[in-house]
């Protein structure tokens, strides 16, 4: 059974990933949702499932290395899905630390813990382990008001807030574990989503 370790998971996004996993692959799959439930974090957002045997719930700060890496000591994870982040715009120009702590300090320890875990001694690793982390398009900055411009991956990063400087930081810690220990990773660059379990300080107005 594989085993996914899903940070951030009773957030707006987190939990409708897993909603949505265990639809799809129902008891084939293990979710271990690990979640410090700061303002954003609602269990109830995953009550209908939190009796379920294959998935468990872990309260814990992802910049608690300890915690963190006695998760990790104590299951074979398979898949970590990174969401847990600060991700308010307006909170980061009060708050700026806060958001360095959680998404700069906080991906460090999950990516030390996730090499910790998975790296051989001769620095391969095992066949399907993957660090998924999820980010915003608001790294690349801002678009002219032009119908026909995009962000692409290759589009330099421009952070204009203390939140999506955090984020890019984050992101390029990422990219520096896949290039110096050719860690296996991903990243995720999407736009704001909506829908169930949003957190109501970002409605659609």
């Amino acid at each position: 059974m594989r085993t996914y370790l899903v940070t951030g998971g009773a957030g707006f996004i987190g939990s409708n990933y897993i909603h949505y996993m265990l639809r799809k692959y129902g008891d084939q799959i293990r979710i271990i949702n690990v979640d410090a439930l700061t303002y954003a974090g609602n269990l109830e957002n995953l009550k209908d499932i939190e009796n379920l045997p294959n998935y468990t719930f872990v309260r814990a700060n992802i910049c608690d290395k300890e915690a963190i890496g006695r998760i990790f000591a104590e299951n074979d994870i398979d898949r970590v899905v990174h969401f847990a982040a600060e991700s308010h715009v307006d909170r980061s120009i009060k708050n700026p630390e806060v958001f360095v702590q959680t998404n700069v300090l906080g991906t460090a320890v999950m990516l030390n813990c996730a090499r910790a875990a998975w790296e051989r001694e001769d620095g391969t690793y095992p066949e399907g382990k993957k660090f998924l982390h999820v980010s915003t398009d608001e790294v690349y900055g801002s678009l002219p008001d032009d119908d026909t411009a995009f962000f692409y991956e290759t589009t330099p990063y421009d952070p204009h807030s203390p939140y999506s400087a955090s984020k890019a930081s984050s992101d390029l810690l990422v990219k520096a574990y896949m290039d110096t220990y050719h860690f296996p990773a991903n990243i995720t660059n999407c736009s704001n989503n909506y829908g169930p379990y949003q957190f109501p300080e970002k409605p659609i107005r």
